[in-house]
C-alpha cells in the first residue's frame, strides 16, 4: 500500500505534484490546520504529514496519530511541533534549513540598510504629505563595524554581503574556526569584544537555553553608544523590555527586528518607538524561498516514506538514500542483536556499549546505534522505534557509549553489543555474510554462526553427551521443526550453548519439558521481527 500524506497548511501545488509523481497518496487541505479538533481526528490514517507555521502539531494531536511516521515543516523554525512528543512516538521531525537561507539573510541586510537610513518612517511621513528632509538624518554602512552572533549558514551569508558593503566584520560564535573565519574574511572575537565594539549588531542563532537572552540587559549596557540591532533570527534571544529603556534613552540608536518573543506580535514594548523598525516575520517571504522549502520538504518526505532516506531530521541521524541501501542487512543486524540481549535480559539495564569493527566503523554510526537500542527496547516498548528508542533510553538514565576500530579479525566487518546490569554482562556479536543475510557470530564470548530466524530457541548448558539428541527429540515429539541448529562452546567439557532456528514458535510446555530433563542452565524463546 503506498504511503498516505496530509498536507494541512498553504503549500507549493508543485511541491504536492512532487509526492503523487513519486507514488504517495496525498490530500491537500491548506486550511486543515487552523481546526485542530478535525485535525485530530484525521490524523491517524496518515504516515506523513506536511505543514507551515500555521498548523500546530501538538502532544494530543501526535496521541491521535497511530501510523504517522514523519512531520515535515516547509521552513526553519519548528516552534509550532511538539518535538519532544514526536521522538518518544517514534515520529521523525523534519525541517528545510537551507531553503531561505539568502532570503534571510537579504532581509537582515534590508533591515539594517532601513534602520540606519530610517527608510519606512521617512516613506511614511512623506505618504502623510509631509516634507521632513532635515528629519530623517541617517548614518552610512561603509566602514563601520559589524558584529554577527552566530556565522553559520545564514549568519555566513550575512557576513559576505557585509564585507561587499565595505564593512569590518566581527563574530562571535564558538563553533567557528579560526581558519574558516580567516578564508571568509572577518574576526572571530568573544562576545564582550563584540558588544563594545560594534556600530551594527545582528543576531543569527537558533532559540536554545544557551542563546535565550543573549542580548541581556547586562549585556546590552555593555554595548558601544549608538549601536544598531537587527534580529531577524528568533524571537527570546534580545531582552525586549530592558532594549525599549536603551532606545528610549539613546544609549541604543535604533533597532529593526523582524522576529519578537510572543507571536503573533500584536502587542510589543518595541511597537510605536520613533527609532525602530519591525516587520511581522518576513525573513522568509519571498517567493523563492517559499517555492524552495516546499519542494524539499517534500522531496525529504518522500524518500523517507520510500526508501528510508533521513534528511534534515531534528530527531533522528540523517541517512542518505545510497547509505539506506548499504546499511540496510546491517541496519537489520543490529536490531537483531539489540533484540537478542533485550529479550535474555530480565533485569534493568545500566549501559549499552557497541562495538564496531571494520567496514561497518566507517558507516552512520548514529542511525546503527539507534537500531540497537530499538531492539532491546522493543520487549518492553513494543511500539519503539530508531526515532524513540534514544529518548526512552535516556529518560531511564541508560548510559550509552560506542567504539569503532578498524578489520581486527577474520569478518570484514561485525558489530558487538554488551549490555551492562547490576547483576551481569551480556554481549552478543553478529555479522554481515555477502550474500546480505545477518547472521550471529558470538554469544557470551563463544563463537558460533548462526542463521537468524524469525523464532529460535537458545540454551545455556555444560558440555557433556546428550544435548543435541535432547534438543532434536524433544523437539520432533511436539511437532516443532528445526530449520538450523548451531552449537558452540568455550572448551570441552566447559560452557556451551546451542542455538536453534525453528520454523514455529516453541510453546512454553515444550520449555518446560527441556527444564525437566535437568541439562540445561538456561532456556530462553526468542522471536524476531522479520517484517
Amino acid at each position: 500500500m503506498a504511503p498516505k500524506v496530509l498536507v494541512s497548511d498553504k503549500l507549493s501545488s508543485t511541491a504536492v505534484q512532487i509526492f503523487r509523481d513519486r507514488g504517495i497518496e496525498v490530500d491537500f487541505e491548506p486550511d486543515l490546520g487552523k481546526d485542530k479538533n478535525r485535525l485530530r481526528e484525521v490524523i491517524g490514517q496518515y504516515d506523513g504529514l506536511a505543514v507551515r507555521s500555521v498548523t500546530k502539531v501538538t502532544k494530543k494531536i501526535l496521541e491521535a496519530a497511530d501510523n504517522l511516521k514523519v512531520v515535515g515543516r516547509a521552513g526553519i523554525g519548528v516552534d509550532n511541533i511538539d518535538s519532544n512528543a514526536a521522538s518518544k512516538k517514534g515520529v521523525i521531525v523534519m525541517n528545510t534549513p537551507f531553503g531561505n537561507m539568502i532570503t534571510t539573510a537579504e532581509h537582515a541586510i534590508a533591515m539594517m540598510f532601513a534602520v540606519s537610513r530610517q527608510i519606512p518612517q521617512a516613506s511614511a511621513s512623506t505618504h502623510a504629505g509631509k516634507w521632513e528632509k532635515s528629519k530623517f538624518m541617517g548614518v552610512e554602512l561603509t566602514g563601520k563595524t559589524l558584529g554577527v552572533i552566530g556565522a553559520g549558514n545564514i549568519g555566513g551569508i550575512v557576513c559576505e554581503r557585509a564585507r561587499g558593503l565595505k564593512m569590518k566584520v566581527i563574530a562571535f560564535d564558538p563553533y567557528l574556526g579560526e581558519e574558516k573565519a580567516k578564508k571568509i574574511g572577518i574576526e572571530k572575537v568573544e562576545l564582550d569584544a563584540l558588544l563594545g565594539r560594534s556600530d551594527f549588531i545582528t543576531l543569527h542563532v537558533p532559540l536554545t537555553d544557551q542563546t535565550r537572552n543573549v542580548l541581556s540587559r547586562e549585556n546590552l549596557t555593555k554595548t558601544k553608544k549608538g549601536v544598531r540591532i537587527i534580529n531577524c533570527a528568533r524571537g527570546g534571544l534580545v531582552d525586549e523590555a530592558a532594549l525599549a529603556e536603551l532606545l528610549q534613552s539613546g544609549h541604543v540608536a535604533g533597532a529593526a527586528f523582524d522576529v519578537f518573543a510572543e507571536e503573533p506580535a500584536t502587542e510589543n514594548v518595541l511597537f510605536n518607538l520613533p527609532n525602530v523598525v519591525c516587520t511581522p516575520h518576513l525573513g522568509a517571504a519571498t517567493t523563492e524561498a517559499q517555492e524552495n522549502v516546499a519542494l524539499q520538504i517534500a522531496e525529504q518526505m518522500s524518500d523517507y516514506l520510500l526508501t528510508g532516506a533521513v534528511t534534515n531530521a531534528l530527531n533522528m541521524a540523517s541517512v542518505t538514500a545510497e547509505e539506506a541501501k548499504v546499511m540496510a542487512p546491517w541496519l537489520k543486524l543490529s536490531s537483531y542483536l539489540g533484540s537478542f540481549i533485550g529479550q535474555m535480559t530480565d533485569e534493568p539495564i545500566k549501559a549499552i556499549n557497541i562495538l564496531y569493527d571494520g567496514s561497518v566503523a566507517k558507516m552512520n554510526l548514529d542511525a546503527l546505534n539507534c537500531s540497537v537500542i530499538a531492539g532491546i527496547m522493543q520487549r518492553a516498548n513494543p511500539d519503539v522505534n530508531l526515532v524513540s528508542a534514544p529518548y526512552i533510553a535516556k529518560e531511564r538514565g541508560i548510559q550509552i557509549s560506542t567504539t569503532n576500530q578498524d578489520k581486527s579479525g577474520a569478518f570484514d566487518g561485525y558489530v558487538k553489543v554488551t549490555v551492562v546490569t547490576a547483576e551481569r554482562e551480556r554481549s552478543v556479536a553478529g555479522t554481515v555474510f555477502s550474500d546480505g543475510k545477518p547472521r550471529f557470530i558470538q554469544i557470551k564470548g563463544i563463537n558460533i554462526d548462526a542463521e537468524i530466524g524469525a523464532h529460535m530457541l537458545y540454551t545455556t548448558n555444560e558440555d557433556v553427551p546428550g544435548i543435541i539428541g535432547t534438543l532434536g527429540r524433544t523437539m520432533g515429539e511436539n511437532g516443532v521443526n528445526i530449520a538450523n541448529f548451531t552449537l558452540g562452546r568455550k572448551s570441552a567439557g566447559g560452557e556451551a550453548i546451542a542455538l536453534l532456528y525453528v520454523d514455529q514458535p516453541v510453546h512454553r510446555d515444550v520449555l518446560q519439558k527441556l527444564v525437566e530433563t535437568g541439562l540445561f542452565k538456561q532456556i530462553k524463546a526468542l522471536c524476531f521481527d522479520f517484517n
